[in-house]
């Protein structure tokens, strides 16, 4: 096997794997960056106005590890496109969250905004040529 290239497991080498495994990481870092938002912001209620110690460090932790995850997918991916999607799905999954853990309501209209703005994030990175892919 010359170097380089990838093995698919079939004896054969396989270019694709390699460049979809290249192209995937700055997505799962990006996942990863609005995983630990989500957790910081879904600490901030348990915070009590930031007087509960280990929700304060969960905030911290989480919010400095989104920040820096995030800046790490600026490097492939353009500021506005990581933007929106971070914000994004990030807005959808605290106020599932927010529903579910706290009870705090979604009316037909939230509902339709929040499915309106996952609808935008698709838009934008399965048709648009302003993500990186």
């Amino acid at each position: 096997m010359r170097r380089g290239l990838c093995s698919s497991g079939s004896g054969t080498p396989s270019y694709k794997l390699l460049s979809k495994a290249v192209v995937m990481k700055p997505w799962l870092t990006l996942a990863a960056a609005i995983v630990a938002e989500v957790v910081g912001t879904s600490f901030l209620k348990a915070s009590h106005g930031f007087t509960k110690p280990l929700p304060v460090l969960a905030v911290v932790v989480g919010y400095g590890l989104s920040f820096y995850l995030l800046s790490l997918t600026l490097q492939t991916i353009p500021v506005g496109v990581a933007y929106a999607v971070w914000s994004g799905v990030g807005l959808v999954l605290i106020a599932t969250i927010g529903w579910l853990a706290y009870g705090q309501s979604l009316d037909l209209p939230a509902i339709i905004g929040m499915g309106l703005i996952l609808a935008g994030v698709v838009v934008l990175n399965v048709f648009s040529m302003a993500a990186a892919h």
